[in-house]
C-alpha cells in the first residue's frame, strides 16, 4: 500500500493507494478521513496523483461530506436536554455550546457522562433523604440495566439506579429514588406502596408515564 497526500479546504489529507484487479478506479473517504484510491496494480502512482487532481473539486465535496458525518457521531440526552455530539481527536476537553457537545472521543465522552452520573445521583439521594429521614444505612451503585430504572434489595441493605436515567430531568430520577426507598417499608407494590410513595413524590404516575415512553 502506497501513501501520499493532499491539500482539501487548506488541510492535510492522507491518500492510500490500494492496488487491486479492479476494471475501474475507486476513491472513497475511511473513518480517519483519508483517501483510498483503489487501482488496478498496472496504473502508475503518477498516473493515480494526476487523476486525484484532476478531480479535486469532487474530491473536497466527498471529504467534507466524510468530516461532517464523522463529526456528528451522534446524539444524546443529559437531564431531559438533546445534544449532537461531535467527535474529533483535535477537540481537548468535553464542551458544551448551543445544544453540542465537542468531545475528542467516544471513550472520553462515556467517561464524562458515567462520572456525571454518579455525581448527579448521589446529590439526588442526599435530597430524597433530607424528606425520607428513616431510611436505613444502604449502599448506592448505578449500573446500565435493560428491563428496570432501579432496585432496592433491603435485605443486603443496596439501592441500585440505572445509569440511562442520567438521560431523564433530575425530577425523574428523584421518582426512581423515592419509589426504591419505599421498598423499604413496603416489598411490593401494595396500595399502601403507593400511597407511601405519593406523601413523598405527589405526582409519581405522570412520572411512570414518562419513563413508559
Amino acid at each position: 500500500m502506497e501513501k501520499a497526500q493532499i491539500i482539501l479546504y487548506n488541510e492535510v489529507v492522507n491518500i492510500k493507494i490500494i492496488r487491486k484487479n479492479n476494471k475501474n478506479i475507486y476513491f472513497r473517504f475511511n473513518e480517519q478521513n483519508e483517501l483510498v484510491v483503489t487501482v488496478h496494480p498496472r496504473i502508475s502512482t503518477k498516473k493515480v496523483l494526476k487523476l486525484i487532481k484532476e478531480n479535486e473539486k469532487s474530491l473536497a465535496k466527498m471529504y467534507m461530506r466524510s468530516k461532517n458525518k464523522q463529526d456528528k457521531e451522534d446524539e444524546t440526552r443529559i437531564l431531559g436536554l438533546k445534544y449532537d455530539v461531535r467527535i474529533n481527536e483535535n477537540y481537548h476537553d468535553v464542551t458544551f455550546d448551543e445544544g453540542v457537545i465537542y468531545v475528542n472521543s467516544k471513550n472520553a465522552l462515556d467517561k464524562y457522562i458515567s462520572n456525571l452520573t454518579q455525581k448527579i445521583f448521589r446529590e439526588e439521594v442526599n435530597k430524597i433523604l433530607e424528606i425520607m429521614p428513616d431510611i436505613p444505612e444502604f449502599t448506592l451503585m448505578v449500573r446500565k440495566m435493560k428491563s428496570r430504572w432501579g432496585v432496592c434489595n433491603y435485605v443486603k441493605k443496596k439501592v441500585t439506579l440505572n445509569s440511562e436515567l442520567i438521560k431523564y430531568d433530575r425530577h425523574i430520577i428523584d421518582y426512581v429514588i423515592v419509589h426504591e426507598f419505599c421498598h423499604f417499608t413496603y416489598h411490593d407494590h401494595s396500595a399502601a406502596f403507593w400511597s407511601l410513595v405519593g406523601k413523598y413524590y405527589p405526582d409519581y404516575k405522570l412520572a411512570r408515564k414518562e419513563l413508559r415512553g
